[in-house]
């Protein structure tokens, strides 16, 4: 049983550096991985059992090597072991193509029980032999991710951790590569004093892009050099260059032990979640070791401006940690003269977009700079069209259409007057943009509309059909002499009087609702809240028509067949409410959408002027700046 792992205690860093220490070290190593893969001993097992030149070798490879194979495959240790008892050089020969001994195999099989007994037959050289791609067994445990195995080689043999493996790649570099997080956190305190500075940078990039961002925190802050380093697989681009792209920044592997948590006091607007401290870490590091300001733009604009890259993506934590440090990074412009702001709008992320209304005064200078050569401000900006994977985050062309309008309405409210009649370079004002560029979904939004009416005034009118033949077949029949219902005074038949003249009524009231949609002219503000507003109410009283004709049907039944069987109107009143649940459940995005498309709530909860991200007081009662 592998012992318990205490968890680790948090522990609170300040960044504190000393200016004497403004520069690195050069790096005393010159050597990479791949240098020393090529010049590093070569360890091989025997390779008699593969030759198949010998009819001998030949017929020991099928008799031994290949059943001890699927013997390992299956943990099956006995029958393992006859097989060594019988030929002892197995032990530590290459028994299949690939080169990989019976400890290679089994290291990435799981079966603890049997690399226990067979690292009992095994002195710890053996366990530093190599595959034909230069990998110990070793490398397959850590790329496993099986930590109990792991732990019981490195007690037998502790430099398994430094024996590089295929490309010269540590252990904990297979463990990073294949996102083994906790197996990467534990076997780096091992291994990092054998590292040079390139081993050291491929670790640190591959956390970032396996989203281990506990143990590439721990390197950087064991290491600030890190933080300047260029990733040569990913275009050249430093930590913070991968960190802005992330889409799903707040997404961590998991929470790795064996070390403290470097927990760094991030911005009070913004959640202390992992991957902020490690941004928080990196460009508080940068801009202690930075003597200039043109140094540090050109640091953060090559190979490509990081600020604009998360813009694009939605990164507003990685923005509210630059930007509360350094607030003159909102004045930062791209090739095209577009500033945060304007990329926001035009990407349609709202959460940046609510920076807007913390900068105070430079809002108002901000909102006025037009794009080189196009001439279009911030409220042409909002008149293109939404990228396709914003406006797929909405069902329905028609809310697509209303979301769009929404974006429009709020730009305009913070543009100065002089500017919303505007014409860009192709003699266009912004509402003529918005009218050019979003005809198209206009169009579909209009079809889409129609369609769905069109659709569900077929099915009010059905049910108003049904309930109306219901109203007139009363269940149960009528009594001869008093011309009354049979059940009048029943609850049940109540409930079915009741239920069924509310269905009629509001399938009625849907139809007139829809037949209106269908006649309405479709105009662009027709889009905003009148189309939606008619929909979402239509759909309502289909729903409260569904269910009453629902109701209706599980009383009749009882009205009907109460008395005879019990069981059988109980089955139905129940089975009578799955059309309901179903109606919910597969129109739930559309639902979603119809209230979030209507309501005033939602257009607080999308553009939010009170939430503060940037400048928040801190329990101390200081302003975060």
């Amino acid at each position: 049983m592998e012992s318990a792992t205490p968890e680790p205690q948090d522990t609170i860093v300040e960044i504190v550096e000393d200016s004497s220490a403004a520069t690195f070290p050069e790096a005393e190593h010159t050597e990479t991985q791949f240098t020393r893969a090529a010049t590093a001993a070569y360890r091989r097992p025997s390779l008699d059992f593969l030759d198949d030149t010998s009819e001998d070798s030949w017929n020991i490879f099928l008799s031994k090597c290949v059943p001890l194979h699927i013997h390992t495959l299956q943990g099956n240790w006995k029958a393992a072991n006859e097989i060594f008892e019988e030929r002892p050089e197995l032990k530590t020969a290459a028994i299949a193509n690939g080169w990989p001994t019976v400890l290679h195999i089994a290291a990435g099989t799981n079966h603890i029980p049997f690399v226990e007994e067979l690292l009992k037959i095994i002195d710890g050289d053996a366990m530093e032999l190599q595959d034909q791609k230069g990998n110990t067994a070793f490398c397959f445990v850590a790329a496993s991710g099986n930590w109990r195995i792991a732990d019981l080689m490195l007690n037998k043999n502790p430099s398994l951790a430094h024996i590089p493996g295929g490309n010269g790649m540590f252990p904990v570099h297979f463990a990073a590569l294949q996102g083994r997080c906790p197996m990467a956190c534990k076997l780096y305190p091992k291994t990092k004093e054998a590292f040079v500075d390139a081993d050291r940078e491929l670790l640190f990039f591959t956390c970032i892009k396996t989203h281990n961002y506990h143990l590439a925190l721990k390197m950087v802050s064991d290491y600030k050099q890190l933080a300047f380093a260029r990733d040569p697989d990913g275009n050249n681009g430093t930590a913070l260059h991968l960190l802005a792209k992330h889409q799903k920044p707040l997404d961590s592997c998991c929470r790795c032990q064996g070390h403290q948590n470097i927990l760094v006091k991030t911005n009070p607007g913004m959640k202390h979640h992992i991957v902020l401290q490690l941004v928080n870490f990196l460009w508080t590091t940068i801009t202690e070791k930075i003597d200039s300001r043109s140094k540090l733009i050109d640091i953060i604009n090559e190979p490509s401006p990081l600020l604009f890259d998360a813009v694009k993506v939605g990164n507003v934590g990685f923005l509210s940690e630059l930007i509360s440090q350094y607030p003159s990074l909102i004045w930062e412009v791209d090739s095209e003269n577009r500033s945060i702001i304007h990329t926001a709008v035009l990407h349609r992320h709202a959460s940046i977009y609510n920076l807007v209304h913390e900068i105070g005064p430079i809002r108002d200078i901000i909102v006025t700079f037009e794009e080189d050569g196009s001439k279009n401000t911030l409220l042409h900006l909002a008149a293109e069209l939404a990228p396709r994977s914003q406006l797929e985050l909405v069902s329905g062309a028609a809310f697509q259409m209303s979301a769009e309008i929404a974006w429009f309405k709020e730009v305009k409210k913070i543009m100065p007057a002089s500017l919303i009649w505007k014409k860009n370079s192709g003699d266009f004002t912004a509402e003529e943009f918005f009218t050019e560029k979003h005809e198209n979904l206009r169009q579909k939004a209009e079809g889409w509309m129609k369609r769905t009416a069109e659709f569900c005034m077929l099915i009010s009118t059905v049910i108003a059909t049904g309930v109306f033949a219901a109203a007139i077949n009363i269940p149960g029949g009528m009594n001869d002499q008093t011309k009354d219902p049979n059940y009048l005074n029943k609850k049940s038949f109540q409930l079915f009087a009741i239920s069924n003249a509310i269905s009629l009524i509001t399938s009625a009231t849907a139809i007139l609702i829809f037949l209106s949609i269908l006649v309405s002219r479709y105009a662009e503000h027709d889009f905003h809240m009148k189309l939606p507003g008619k929909l979402i109410f239509g759909m309502i009283t289909l729903f409260i028509s569904i269910s009453c004709m629902m109701v209706a049907f599980g009383s009749a039944f009882f009205v009907t067949y109460y008395h005879c069987s019990r069981v059988v109107p109980d089955l139905i009143s129940v089975l009578a409410f799955i059309p309901i649940l179903l109606f919910i459940v597969l129109q739930r995005s559309l639902w979603s959408d119809l209230f979030r498309s209507i309501t005033d709530y939602y257009r607080r909860a999308l553009f939010k002027p009170g939430k503060n991200i940037l400048y928040v007081k801190s329990k101390e009662g200081n302003v975060r700046t």
